[in-house]
């Protein structure tokens, strides 16, 4: 039984979470419930299962421990869905290995001149899989939108069909199962998985280059799927002409059907983004302030979320309601040097210092010589640039906030212990901001 004690006991702790982790604040996150709390367990109710996941893979530390500073008790915490329902994406039959983002709906999308196109021929897509753009190829820089629009393709399926099949991963996944299968002698197995689906989606098909068996095997699951009319979509970074190393016959299967590059935004655009941006964390901004972010940050989407995780943490660090003199504070006191020091910047510095290969930084290699450039660059990241923890692991092998959150403690505390390492630091600092 559920008290009104226990229902005010929780409204505390979401607003302990919101203070404590801004990143992953949500306007749903009213919509959360207790569901139970018994046994030194609270059991959360959530509206549905995207959100059930979302919750698990980025709030469970924060949401235990709120609730244990607010029960005064060792509490763990479960997220369930209010009511159950049929197969959903990320079920294991599904094949996907990505964990679908609530906020990455078509109408969550905003849709403007750079980027027309590309959402028209997903709606199409989603709207007639196989019939219509098949391949389906996007490509863009970093932070554009395209894991968005991948994200609302398998939505949109969802709804009109739960029990579709769908592969949803991305390039690198695709490889390392590859590999995997080799090793275990289980090629058969892997072939029939991905060569029986309805819908394959490969983020990063870039990553393909220069790996010449796994081009192989991709050449041949694209022509056994497309042979079917099921439907592929894939995204990069460059026009498939332009992916080194890739073979001629897969660039010319990935322009059979359509494909819609995706541009940087422009500054009407980048407003309605952050109001949308907005909207989807609960926060009530006015237009003098989007557009006050917008003029501020304009290489891509994913700073733009930075920038108001940014506002939205100053805000409930001072106590003070989010306004144009706060959003001032916040971004108008950056020396110019700083304003357009990009990530990018950043690991090709550390990595020709340390003499490693971007590549390493991307990958799971956790030896000493790969990691600490590997959390400098996240620590550098985090001090120099507007990025959020979300983009700045993304760029550094997909990894998740609470990774680039330990990577920043952990330099300070080595900078605060070790007169050379700290040296070291300021001289690399020194370098990328004179570096453009």
């Amino acid at each position: 039984m559920v008290t009104d004690d226990i229902r005010k006991s929780f409204s505390k702790i979401v607003d302990r979470v919101k203070s404590m982790d801004p990143v992953n604040v949500r306007e749903w996150f009213d919509q959360l419930s207790v569901l139970n709390f018994d046994g030194g367990t609270l059991v959360i109710g959530c509206p549905d299962k995207s959100i059930v996941q979302f919750l698990e893979d980025n709030c469970l530390a924060s949401f235990t421990q709120a609730a244990q500073a607010i029960t005064g008790y060792l509490v763990t915490v479960e997220f369930k869905q209010h009511v159950s329902e049929p197969k959903e994406i990320g079920d294991p039959t599904s094949l996907t290995s990505f964990r679908l983002n609530p906020d990455l709906t078509f109408k969550n999308f905003v849709v403007g001149p750079a980027n027309r196109l590309a959402h028209a021929s997903c709606v199409a897509v989603s709207n007639s899989p196989g019939d219509t753009y098949n391949p389906l190829f996007l490509y863009g820089s970093v932070g554009l939108g395209k894991t968005h629009l991948l994200h609302a393709i398998c939505y949109e399926f969802q709804v009109s069909n739960p029990n579709v099949r769908i592969s949803f991963l991305t390039c690198e996944d695709f490889v390392n199962r590859f590999i995997k299968a080799i090793e275990e002698g289980t090629i058969s197995t892997f072939q029939q998985q991905f060569r029986n689906v309805d819908i394959l989606i490969i983020d990063d098909v870039q990553f393909l280059h220069g790996r010449e068996g796994s081009q192989e095997e991709f050449f041949h699951t694209f022509n056994a799927l497309y042979d079917n009319n099921k439907q592929i979509v894939l995204s990069a970074d460059c026009a498939p002409s332009e992916i080194k190393s890739l073979e001629e016959r897969l660039v010319s299967r990935f322009k059979w059907g359509l494909v819609a590059r995706i541009d940087p935004p422009s500054y009407e655009t980048r407003i309605a983004i952050v109001q949308k941006k907005a909207h989807l964390r609960g926060l009530d901004i006015s237009d003098e302030i989007a557009e006050y972010i917008a003029s501020k940050v304009k290489a891509n989407i994913r700073e733009l979320e930075g920038a108001l995780t940014t506002l939205y943490a100053m805000a409930q660090a001072c106590g003070e309601e989010i306004s144009l003199e706060l959003a001032k504070e916040a971004f108008g006191q950056e020396p110019e040097s700083h304003r357009d020091i990009t990530i990018s910047d950043i690991t090709k510095i550390v990595t020709e210092h340390y003499d490693v290969r971007l590549a390493d930084l991307q990958s799971k290699n956790r030896s000493q010589s790969i990691a600490l450039p590997r959390q400098i660059c996240m620590y550098l990241a985090r001090k120099l640039t507007n990025h959020s923890l979300e983009e700045i692991g993304g760029h550094l092998g997909g990894r998740d906030h609470t990774t680039v959150m330990h990577a920043f403690s952990k330099i300070e505390k080595l900078i605060q212990t070790d007169e050379n390492r700290k040296a070291q630091i300021q001289e690399l600092t020194e370098i990328i901001k004179n570096h453009k």
